[in-house]
């Protein structure tokens, strides 16, 4: 199972340098199905194998003069904060049992797998039902509350979950921004990058982490950057897109199902 998660964990840098996101989306149930880290603990390994990866694919995209580092610095700000406050203020209070159903014990780890399942599907349905089109909004004013409050939603997600809020970001970049789809991408790398590392180094003491396992993956998902970067000229956005965001569903829904209908 361990040849299994490296081999996915290779596909979270792809994903990531393809569409500047999903990477937390398949590094949560990789770490918790494959390598057998309770979920609850696996948003901290998230945060860390996402955040070097993302930095990674930001640098190469940094480059090719595809980040907007004014986007960055707008909307990562409520965002980086957000992440922090719910790492530091918010997690140490999640109690570890919530409720009780016909004997089956929701669990912080059960909830949270819950919850990560349920933003797969809600995010595979945003990416599947809607086509890349920036320049509907090109005559709007930017909509500057609406950018603030999309960062607090990021961040949230990022803190409370693992995961980076790519395909949150991405839309926001490029509707709000008005940036093209690679720039998009780049920057949302950036902004993943500095959420996600912040977030783990808000509770690196709070946890135990294997260190060899962590730098492993992350140094795979670091190769698969390079990939992704080399097909993301290759490949239609809005095509790109929406098999990913099948792909997502389709796990979503299988974590959704397997956690809730398990025998406990």
């Amino acid at each position: 199972m361990e040849i299994l998660g490296y081999i996915l964990s290779l596909l979270v840098g792809v994903s990531l340098g393809l569409i500047g996101g999903g990477g937390s989306i398949l590094t949560i149930p990789v770490l918790v199905y494959l390598f057998n880290i309770d979920p609850f603990v696996a948003t901290g390994y998230s945060l860390f194998i996402v955040g070097i990866s993302s930095f990674m694919g930001a640098a190469i995209k940094y480059t090719q003069k595809q980040v907007d580092l004014q986007a960055t610095l707008y909307f990562g700000l409520s965002s980086v904060i957000t992440v922090l406050l719910v790492r530091k203020l918010l997690l140490p209070h999640v109690p570890e049992e919530f409720f009780t159903i016909k004997k089956t014990v929701f669990t912080k780890s059960l909830m949270t797998l819950v919850l990560f399942s349920i933003v797969m599907i809600i995010a595979a349905t945003h990416m599947i039902r809607k086509n890349i089109a920036p320049g509907k909004l090109e005559n709007s004013p930017f909509p500057i509350r609406k950018a603030l409050i999309r960062g607090l939603e990021v961040g949230a997600l990022t803190g409370l979950l693992g995961a980076g809020g790519g395909f949150v970001i991405i839309p926001v970049l490029i509707f709000s921004f008005k940036l093209p789809m690679k720039k998009a991408i780049g920057t949302s790398l950036l902004i993943i990058a500095i959420n996600s590392l912040l977030g783990f180094l808000g509770d690196i003491f709070t946890h135990q982490y294997n260190w060899e396992l962590l730098i492993r993956i992350s140094l795979i998902s670091c190769a698969g950057i390079f990939v992704g970067n080399a097909l993301s000229n290759k490949i239609g956005a809005n095509n790109l897109k929406k098999g990913f965001g099948y792909f997502v569903l389709a796990v979503g829904t299988y974590i959704l199902l397997h956690e809730t209908l398990k025998p406990r």
